[in-house]
């Protein structure tokens, strides 16, 4: 029996507890499972040691910077994307942070759709490089644009494959059609042209595979 693919994972290493909480909360809600941690030791412990999409890192942590965190990450092969957060936003605090290894730097104090789309864009930059994405307990192969499960081998068409690769790029979130149009079509159709491939899709890999979420659009589904 197959289960459903594990949600993106993140690591919070930040030292305000009541941003830590909020962080934590609305990453949760998101649809992110969220480890945290409160200092630079235990982030560099949980950094070394977890499998995470995304790092989110702090600057100013106790006990360890959190561009020393960054550093002895770097150094020991860890190459998960990093977001570092601070309230230093000179040019050099930023080339620094960067210089570090940081995929991203965003300065506080900053606004949550920001933060958010951020994120996606580090997830999404992650994945260009893949050739398998999880799909509800299956594979979907980008390179033979199949779907690869415990029941078999699915083909997809073209426009399949970049339609679901899209959802599966970022599991937790909600698309509109006009954002799937883009994303996947290059905005050439109508966005009647999501819904059709939407029912190709589940017509090939079952009726849960893409969810709809009423007045917003769709969301990768769960098998």
């Amino acid at each position: 029996m197959s289960t459903s693919a594990p949600p993106a994972s993140i690591l919070l290493v930040e030292d305000d507890a009541r941003l830590t909480d909020l962080l934590a909360e609305l990453l949760s809600e998101e649809g992110y499972h969220v480890d945290v941690a409160g200092d630079g030791p235990a982030g560099l412990q949980l950094g070394l040691t977890g499998r995470y999409d995304v790092l989110v890192l702090d600057r100013g942590l106790p006990d360890r910077d959190g561009l020393e965190v960054l550093r002895a990450l770097r150094r020991r092969g860890v190459d998960t994307p990093v977001l570092v957060l601070t309230a230093r936003g000179t040019l050099g605090d930023r080339v620094e942070g960067l210089d570090a290894g940081a995929e991203d730097y965003l300065v506080k104090p900053f606004e949550v759709p920001e933060l958010l789309a951020r994120l996606r864009a580090l997830r999404r930059r992650r994945f260009d490089g893949a050739e398998q994405l999880p799909v509800a307990g299956r594979r979907l192969d980008l390179a033979s644009r199949t779907v690869i499960g415990d029941d078999g081998v699915v083909e997809l068409s073209a426009s399949e494959c970049a339609l679901l690769a899209v959802l599966a790029a970022a599991p937790g979130q909600v698309f509109t059609r006009g954002q799937l149009l883009d994303a996947a079509f290059g905005a050439a159709d109508a966005q009647g042209t999501v819904d059709t491939y939407v029912h190709y899709l589940r017509r090939k890999l079952g009726p849960d595979i893409v969810r709809t979420v009423r007045g917003i659009g769709y969301r990768l589904g769960s098998r």
